[in-house]
């Protein structure tokens, strides 16, 4: 008799960790593979938020912390989501965790039963799917192709709301397309949810800062001040500050279910680190000066490989609002061979090939909910995703 979880069964590990992985693994026996299945900045963190995390370790701030979080941290928050946000929370509405994965893991396990529905815009960040299978949810997905630049339509989502539907799942601007709502977009769901007051509003705002071509971002609670009282807003220093290895994640919600959540952090992870806490008050406290420069390198690097994708053949390609992912469609792949003999039945086909034959790894779009498309990060050098274009054009004329 196996000693694991029933639970388990439903549970896949993430499609992202295991392309990186794949990756490295071929990197470390001497092959030149271009790895863009990662979604993280190769900017390193800015100096004075490193620099703020060295001086909390020489103030000797290294114990315990409250669970969510320190005084200082929590006003931080508070105050980040009035100055940029226009939302009105209390410091006792914060929760932090490590990461915003757990946030989102927390706020589940909180609140979804066996059989209650989460609807899923497709295609979605992989975590989420399984987060919910293991406290017994049921996804529900709702397609949203490129035709609707990958975005939620209302009428899609009054169809897909039952009297089971316990949240909706927001991410904008989106991992993997980099499609972001606009505010009449938000408008018009916000709309719909009003009609349903049973239904929680659960919204990661990963991406927040990392938005183009003049592109406003707004989050929904601030066009709808009336689901603020049913609205997760959840956002976290991983992407624009990057600092991914810091590991954390933040939410403001209503009292009753940030109590609850916190509540479960108290009997897992207890807090992030302290360290990581007092840089990411300074993250939060200071100007984003930093951002700008980031954002133009992201964004010629996106207009390039958006370019270069679409000559590609068999590759057609959209040009996202946000985050720093592309989500190009290999439809006109599908359907033929490599030069050494592999069928291409499926972008996971694709995306196999393409690491083992032209040494650039990607994520099939199966793990995201959409195919046939593929995710490709342009968080890394000019260099490296020029070449990497490079390939996946020689790698798609090749195909017959």
């Amino acid at each position: 008799m196996s000693i694991l979880a029933n639970r388990l069964a439903a549970v896949k590990p993430s499609p992202t960790i295991a392309a990186t992985t794949k990756a490295a693994e071929l990197k470390a026996q001497g092959l030149d593979v271009i790895g863009l299945g990662a979604g993280e900045p190769d900017f390193d963190t800015p100096d004075h938020i490193k620099a703020s995390g060295k001086a909390a370790i020489d103030r000797g701030e290294t114990k315990y912390t409250p669970t969510n979080g320190t005084p200082a941290l929590r006003k931080a928050i508070v105050d980040k989501f009035k100055r940029e946000n226009g939302l009105d929370y209390k410091t006792e509405q914060v929760t932090i965790g490590v990461g915003g994965k757990q946030v989102i893991f927390n706020a589940v396990l909180a609140t979804v039963q066996d059989g209650d529905e989460v609807i899923i815009p497709t295609p979605y960040w992989v975590s989420y799917s399984d987060i919910v299978l293991m406290f017994g949810g049921k996804p529900v997905f709702v397609p949203c192709g490129e035709n609707a630049h990958f975005k939620l339509s209302p009428e899609a989502l009054d169809a897909a709301i039952t009297p089971k539907t316990k949240w909706l799942i927001m991410n904008s601007p989106n991992n993997p397309t980099g499609a972001a709502y606009t505010e009449k977009e938000l408008r018009a769901l916000a709309d719909v949810l009003l009609k349903h007051p049973h239904v929680w509003v659960m919204t990661d705002d990963m991406y927040e800062h990392l938005t183009y071509d003049d592109f406003k971002f707004t989050t929904i609670a601030q066009i709808e001040p009336k689901l603020l009282n049913r609205t997760l807003t959840m956002n976290g220093v991983s992407k624009a500050y990057a600092m991914t290895g810091w590991r954390l994640g933040y939410a403001c919600g209503p009292i009753e279910l940030i109590k609850a959540m916190n509540m479960v952090q108290s009997q897992s992870a207890s807090h992030p680190t302290s360290i990581t806490q007092a840089a990411t008050v300074t993250a939060l406290n200071e100007p984003l000066d930093f951002l700008k420069p980031r954002n133009d390198m992201y964004k010629s690097r996106r207009d390039m490989v958006v370019k270069m994708l679409n000559e590609a053949k068999g590759i057609t390609c959209k040009t996202p609002e946000g985050a720093f992912y592309v989500y190009p469609s290999c439809a006109g792949c599908i359907g033929k061979t490599t030069p050494k003999g592999r069928k291409i039945n499926t972008d996971t086909d694709f995306v196999e090939a393409l690491l083992e034959e032209a040494l650039v790894a990607a994520v099939q779009g199966t793990a995201f909910g959409l195919s046939p498309y593929f995710r490709i990060s342009y968080a890394t050098s000019t260099e490296a995703l020029k070449k990497a274009c490079e390939r996946i054009q020689a790698f798609c004329a090749s195909l017959t």
